[in-house]
């Protein structure tokens, strides 16, 4: 595993995100980013490039070294000031109600303790402050529905820990965040995979 979890699943992350229909999705989701920004799974870094003012500053968190490594690599020639956070969303190492927006895109799917994760998200907001989130999760359709709930254990096993399943909305309500939109679609791909929440919601 760990070769796998070390080499190979860096690489087929970084893949499974050049997707060109991810791009007008995450080009929404940065651009409601402002003031200091903490990007919650920076993975390979393909978000970088489209911070643009009024984002001062990225934090940019992710556990794993292979793609901080990765994501080192894609901000070179950004304009915007980054910092790499080489830590858990579990415990973010960033000082209470200190950041302005909290960005999160096809990340909640994988942190073990999402609800841990999105307290400490809550935690570093300063009031006032915005979660902008794309995420995949759980569908209104009962039959993907009983496809998710099948396919997330192996594919849990073999995708980081990635689950089909989580549902999103109630997720970021429960951890004390007022939705301020949302939008749910399907996006190309097989359905268990690709039921998308795209808004952003604020700290009760």
């Amino acid at each position: 595993m760990g070769f796998y979890s070390d080499v190979i699943l860096p690489r087929f992350c970084d893949l499974a995100m050049r997707n060109k229909d991810l791009l007008p999705i995450r080009e929404r989701v940065i651009g409601a980013a402002q003031g200091r920004v903490l990007e919650i799974g920076v993975g390979s870094g393909r978000n970088l490039p489209f911070y643009r003012a009024p984002v001062t500053e990225v934090l940019a968190l992710e556990p794993a070294p292979r793609l901080v490594s990765m994501a080192r690599s894609a901000s070179r020639g950004t304009s915007i000031p980054i910092s790499f956070l080489e830590a858990s969303a579990e415990a973010i190492p960033v000082e209470d109600h200190s950041v302005d927006t909290v960005v999160t895109t096809w990340t909640l799917c994988s942190i073990p303790r999402a609800a841990t994760a999105l307290a400490e998200m809550r935690r570093v907001l300063r009031p006032g402050g915005r979660l902008a989130f794309v995420e995949h999760g759980l569908a209104p359709d009962d039959g993907v529905r009983r496809w998710q709930d099948r396919l997330t254990p192996v594919w849990r096993c073999c995708c980081g820990g990635c689950h089909l399943n989580r549902p999103i909305r109630s997720m970021i309500e429960g951890a004390g965040f007022r939705i301020d939109k949302i939008e749910t679609s399907y996006i190309p791909g097989p359905r268990p995979l690709t039921f998308t929440y795209e808004g952003s919601a604020r700290p009760n």
